[in-house]
């Protein structure tokens, strides 16, 4: 872990891993900015501005690392509901956020149809994702069985929790890209929790270890270590664009909100026990890092929480203001000849 002093070779660390300065500074910012989106959805919720939120709190260092270890110009994403971190990272706005979650017309992901955090941009390449968990794995694998039939030069990325390890999907989609050595990389993000279930009531053992039984490797990685993530998943990448397969990781945190805003996590798990977790939070963390490297300062940190503060405000005052889709447009998106009466594409 790193230490407060961080010494002179872990200084330059993101140097040595291929990250310059910028690109180092922008994963610790687009972190920043995915914490606060969170805490301010919290707040709508609860003043009754919005109706719901799915929260991310204390996963968004494993997303942005990772992100930022693709390439954001070729790869296809298939994120989960809680990857405000990775979205943010790959292209969105905190604006198209906000407009998801006032379920707005504008809405880039649904034009307002579909719950928050169900992301989906053919710009971006972030292929929509679907209410029942895990089913984003399955759609990964078939990009990644197109990348390899077309001879492409690009990845598929699929993020899910735990608790989706366990499902079906999962176990057929890496058996599948295991026998095909697809270009897939598939990311757990264990948080400990499968809504309320604890982990050691759900795996026996490391969900990293099941890539052993189809054929591909599986890392455990501490989920709070930013530059250990993006060594991680560049190394996986690599290894998927030169045709040797898929690669399972499993990133370790801990989240640190309640599974959702009608859940209340204190039933299952106790506030000491947050907090313990809280003290290991990978954002400090990685600032920590940035400002032993001498290339942050704490006037820079602050300068940037305003400037992020102030996006945030502006983009919460637009979605709030912006019009609802027309009742009308319910019956877009039905028939084939939509697009010809002024539908989304």
């Amino acid at each position: 872990m790193m230490s407060q002093s961080a010494s002179k070779g872990q200084s330059v660390r993101h140097l040595e891993l291929g990250l310059s300065n910028e690109q180092a500074i922008e994963m610790y910012k687009t972190m920043v900015a995915a914490r606060k989106f969170d805490e301010r959805m919290l707040l709508l919720q609860r003043a009754g501005k919005i109706n719901f939120h799915v929260s991310g709190i204390g996963q968004e260092v494993a997303q942005v690392a990772a992100a930022f270890a693709l390439d954001r110009n070729q790869d296809y994403f298939l994120p989960y509901y809680r990857d405000y971190g990775f979205v943010l990272s790959v292209g969105m706005t905190l604006r198209d956020l906000l407009l998801s979650v006032f379920a707005k017309a504008e809405d880039p992901n649904s034009g307002g149809r579909q719950m928050p955090g169900h992301f989906g941009s053919k710009k971006l390449r972030i292929v929509t994702g679907s209410s029942p968990v895990t089913t984003q794995v399955p759609h990964a694998v078939g990009i990644a069985l197109a990348a390899k039939m077309k001879q492409k030069p690009f990845v598929s990325f699929v993020t899910f929790g735990d608790g989706s390890s366990n499902q079906g999907d999962f176990h057929e989609g890496c058996n599948f890209a295991g026998v095909h050595k697809l270009p897939v990389i598939f990311m757990c993000e264990n948080n400990q929790y499968a809504i309320s279930v604890p982990l050691h009531k759900q795996v026996a053992g490391k969900v990293a270890d099941r890539a052993l039984g189809y054929g591909f490797p599986g890392y455990q990685v501490d989920g709070n270590d930013a530059l250990e993530v993006y060594r991680i998943v560049k190394e996986a990448r690599e290894r998927a664009v030169a045709g040797e397969g898929p690669t399972l990781i499993e990133a370790l945190m801990y989240r640190l909100s309640p599974h959702s805003t009608s859940d209340n996590d204190l039933a299952y798990r106790t506030k000491e026990e947050v907090d313990s977790y809280r003290a290991k939070d990978g954002i400090p963390r990685f600032k920590q890092y940035l400002i032993d490297a001498g290339i942050w300062s704490e006037e820079l940190d602050s300068e940037m929480h305003a400037s992020v503060r102030k996006e945030l405000d502006e983009a919460t005052e637009y979605g709030d203001k912006a019009p609802f889709p027309a009742p009308e447009s319910i019956l877009l998106h039905v028939y084939a000849d939509d697009a010809e009466q002024g539908g989304r594409g």
